[in-house]
């Protein structure tokens, strides 16, 4: 196969992993604070044969390069559920789980069976000290100030921990709107967090079906040059064949 096709089959495969991430940004479209991604694409330049000569060059392949996390915060929806914590600008709450502390922007937390802060999985929400927020049964009007402090009507139980990252792009998802990261977090020390709202997903359903839309165009007409390269091998072949020895 000349280098014509390799170069096509190379965009192609491009483009069915750039329809894999758009229809994931489809899918969450209605997952809270979950954040849009796009596929980062780079010339890959190949040498020829021809390289050394003065007319020589490279072959240009399309290799796309890793997926861009869209850190823009998603619109504030009022839920009136005292237990459902937005965050107002940077930063990601601290969860502790079986291997260790991950970080979140999704804050439909809940209280447990013994009273415990968690979230959706049942991990424990963590303060300020890397402890659990644990409420006593006769505490039941739970209020957070825009600074992540958290009391009752028994007064102050603690503050929310709110963190940072000098990379976000580094952070790996672990499922369920959870991130990892070897990377130390800092301490965000103005939070504005928003009780009785959530963050909804950054993605534009519209956008995202253009993007599909364009992508599929672009896939049927790097197939369409395909079948017409084949067309000329298979009636060069057939030219060859034929010619006189």
């Amino acid at each position: 196969m000349e280098n014509t096709s390799y170069v096509a089959l190379s965009r192609q495969g491009a483009l069915w992993r750039q329809m894999e991430v758009v229809a994931n940004n489809m899918a969450n479209a209605n997952t809270p604070s979950y954040k849009g991604e796009q596929m980062m694409f780079r010339e890959f330049l190949v040498p020829t044969r021809s390289t050394e000569r003065a007319m020589g060059g490279k072959v240009a392949f399309v290799q796309d390069t890793g997926v861009l996390r869209d850190t823009r915060e998603g619109p504030l929806t009022k839920t009136d559920n005292p237990l459902d914590f937005a965050l107002h600008g940077e930063g990601f709450f601290q969860v502790e789980t079986e291997v260790g502390m991950r970080f979140t922007r999704n804050g439909h937390f809940r209280l447990d069976e013994g009273g415990m802060l968690v979230d959706t999985r049942g991990y424990a929400v963590m303060d300020a000290s890397d402890q659990p927020f644990i409420f006593a049964p006769n505490e039941t009007r739970i209020e957070v100030a825009p600074d992540g402090t958290v009391s009752t009507e028994n007064g102050i139980v603690g503050k929310m921990k709110v963190v940072r990252f000098a990379n976000e792009q580094d952070l790996r998802k672990s499922g369920d709107g959870l991130y990892e990261t070897t990377q130390d977090p800092e301490t965000v020390e103005r939070p504005t967090v928003v009780q009785g709202m959530m963050e909804e997903s950054n993605v534009q359903p519209v956008v995202e079906m253009t993007r599909m839309i364009q992508i599929m165009r672009e896939y049927q007409s790097v197939q369409k040059m395909l079948d017409a390269e084949n067309d000329r091998q298979l009636k060069a072949m057939q030219t060859l064949a034929q010619a006189p020895r």
